[in-house]
C-alpha cells in the first residue's frame, strides 16, 4: 500500500528495506541477503545509521545462506562495508553496533588476527553498556554468533540467556526460536543436553504456531550429541529438500559438523572425516564453523591420514591465538596433541586439560580426557589410562552422550577393566513438551505463564503435569527440582 503512494527516496528506500526485512523473517533463505544489500546501499546517503543498521542485518542473512547464497555473501558484505560513505545523514549507531560491524566485516575480509581485536570491544560493549531493547533484539543474535566463533564462553552464555529473555519478553516471535537455539548451543556445550532439549522443543512450538521456516538444526544436533544414528538420519532426510530448496545453507555446515560429532563419537572416523571435509567448504561461516577443525583433525588422524590436518590445524591456530581463550587454546593443545608423539603429546594433553578445567566447557574437557585416556592405554600406561578414562566415562554417561560413552567405555575394556554396558533409563521418559513444561514449573513458572510461552491453555499445562508426575513417581511440583536434571540450574559464565 506504500509503495502505491506518493514517497521521497527516503521512504522508497525504507519501504524496499522492510520488503527485505519480511524476507528475512519468513524465509531464511537465499532471496534475502542481496535485497537486504541492495537497500543497505541505497541507504548509505539518505540514512547513515539505518544504513549501518542493515548492512549487519545483511550480515545475518548471509550467514544463514551460506554456501547456498547467491549474489550476497559474507565477502561480498563486507567489502560493501568497508566500501561504504555513509557521510553525516541520520544519527549514530550504538558504539557496540558500529564495532559489530567493523569487526565482522574485517574479520571476514582480512582473518581473525585483523579482526578479534574490534569484535572483542563489541562484545564487551554489549555486555557493558546501555542499549536500547530494541537495537539488543536486532544484533544480539550477531553477536552471539561472534563470541561463538571467538571461544568467548562467558559472553555467549550472558548474551544468549538476555536475548532469549528479551524476545519471550517482548513477544519478538520471528526472533525468538532463532535465540532459542542459539541458547541451545550454550547448554550443548555445558553438557545439559536435558536443558538443550527443551530449548529445542520450546523452539519447535513457535515456528508451528508462526508458520515460520526454520530447519530443525538443534534436534539434530542434539541427537547426535546423545549418539542417536538413526534419528539424525531421520530428521536430516525429512528437512534436507525443504532447506535447498530455500537456500538455508546454515542448516548445511550445522548438520555436518553434528554428523562429524556423531561419527567420531561412534569410531566411524572416515565417514567423519567426510562430512568434517564438506562443512569446511564455509570458511566465512561464524560460530560453528570454529569447531569443524578439531572433528577434521581427530578424524584424520584416527583414520590414519593425519597430513590432512595440515590446514584444519592452522585454520584452528589462528582461531585460539587471535582468541586467546582457555576454551580455545585447550582445544588447540588437545588437536596438536594428536598430531604429536612421546613427551610432547603428553604435555600437550595436560595442557589441554589444565585449561579446559578453568572452563565450564563440560564437554571439551570430557573429549580431552578421553583422547588423554586412549592415548596413554597405547603407550602402554594402562592405570593412568584408567584414570582418563573413568572420568569420561562417568562425565558422558552423567551428560547421556551414549556415543562417547560407550567409546570411553570400550577404551577401558581394553585396559582390562571390567565395565557393564549401560542401558538406557527410561523412569524419566519424558516426551519434549513434557520435559520442557517440567522444567519451567520447576523454574517457578505458573500454569498460565508456561501456558503463554507454549502457545497451550492452562488446562493443558496440568493434564501435561499430571502426566510428568506419575512418569517422575512425584506428587506436586515441589518435587521437580529433584527429580529433573539440575545441570541446567547453573550459568557458564557463573
Amino acid at each position: 500500500m506504500a509503495e502505491a503512494g506518493p514517497l521521497d527516496e527516503l521512504q522508497r528506500a525504507r519501504a524496499e528495506l522492510l520488503r527485505a526485512q519480511i524476507r528475512f523473517a519468513v524465509n531464511r533463505g537465499r532471496d534475502s541477503p542481496p535485497l537486504l544489500l541492495a537497500a543497505a546501499r541505497r541507504l548509505e546517503k539518505l540514512d547513515a545509521k539505518l544504513s549501518r543498521e542493515t548492512y549487519l542485518d545483511a550480515f545475518s542473512a548471509a550467514l544463514f545462506a551460506g554456501r547456498l547464497g547467491v549474489g550476497a555473501s559474507m565477502r561480498e558484505v563486507a567489502k560493501a562495508v568497508l566500501a561504504a560513505n555513509w557521510g553525516e545523514s541520520g544519527g549514530r549507531s550504538p558504539p557496540a553496533c558500529d564495532l559489530l560491524l567493523e569487526g565482522v566485516a574485517v574479520l571476514t575480509t582480512q582473518g581473525y588476527a585483523a579482526g578479534a581485536p574490534t569484535l572483542k570491544r563489541a562484545l564487551s560493549a554489549f555486555r557493558d553498556e546501555p542499549m536500547s531493547e530494541e537495537d539488543a533484539l536486532r544484533w544480539l543474535w550477531l553477536a552471539c554468533r561472534v563470541a561463538r566463533a571467538l571461544g568467548d564462553d562467558a559472553s555467549w552464555d550472558a548474551l544468549t540467556d538476555r536475548q532469549v529473555r528479551l524476545a519471550r519478553e517482548a513477544g519478538a516471535l520471528s526472533l525468538l526460536p532463532i535465540a532459542l537455539i542459539e541458547r541451545f548451543g550454550v547448554q550443548l556445550f555445558l553438557g545439559d543436553l536435558s536443558e538443550a532439549q527443551s530449548l529445542v522443543a520450546e523452539a519447535e512450538v513457535v515456528v508451528e504456531a508462526t508458520g515460520s521456516h526454520l530447519a530443525p538444526q538443534g534436534a539434530i544436533a542434539l541427537a547426535a550429541w546423545r549418539g542417536s544414528e538413526n534419528e539424525v538420519s531421520e530428521l536430516i532426510e525429512a528437512s534436507r529438500q525443504e532447506v535447498v530448496r530455500r537456500g538455508e545453507g546454515l542448516w548445511l555446515i550445522a548438520t555436518e559438523w553434528a554428523s562429524a560429532v556423531l561419527f567420531n563419537s561412534l569410531g566411524r572416523y572416515e565417514e567423519a572425516l567426510a562430512v568434517s571435509e564438506q562443512a569446511g567448504e564455509d570458511p566465512d561461516e561464524l560460530g560453528v564453523s570454529t569447531w569443524v577443525p578439531t572433528e577434521f583433525i581427530e578424524a584424520a588422524v584416527r583414520a590414519g591420514q593425519p597430513e590432512r590436518a595440515a590446514a584444519p590445524l592452522r585454520r584452528l591456530q589462528e582461531i585460539s591465538r587471535a582468541s586467546g581463550s582457555d576454551w580455545t587454546l585447550g582445544v588447540e593443545a588437545r588437536s596438536r596433541a594428536l598430531l604429536s608423539q612421546g613427551d610432547e603429546a603428553e604435555r600437550l594433553y595436560r595442557e589441554a586439560i589444565d585449561r579446559l578445567g578453568r572452563t565450564r566447557v563440560k564437554v571439551a574437557l570430557a573429549r580431552a580426557q578421553l583422547l588423554y585416556g586412549e592415548w596413554l592405554r597405547r603407550e602402554g600406561r594402562r592405570v593412568e589410562a584408567r584414570e582418563q578414562l573413568r572420568t569420561a566415562h562417568a562425565t558422558y554417561a552423567a551428560m547421556g552422550m551414549e556415543g562417547f560413552a560407550e567409546r570411553a567405555r570400550r577404551e577401558l575394556v581394553a585396559t582390562g577393566e571390567k565395565v557393564r554396558k549401560r542401558s538406557v533409563e527410561t523412569r524419566d521418559d519424558l516426551t519434549a513438551q513434557e520435559a520442557q513444561i517440567a522444567r519451567l514449573a520447576a523454574d517457578g513458572r505458573t500454569n498460565p505463564e508456561i501456558g503463554s510461552q507454549l502457545f497451550i491453555s492452562p488446562r493443558t499445562v496440568e493434564w501435561h503435569l499430571h502426566k510428568v508426575f506419575t512418569k517422575l513417581g512425584i506428587g506436586s511440583r515441589r518435587d521437580l527440582r529433584q527429580a529433573l536434571p539440575d545441570a541446567s540450574t547453573t550459568n557458564m559464565s557463573a
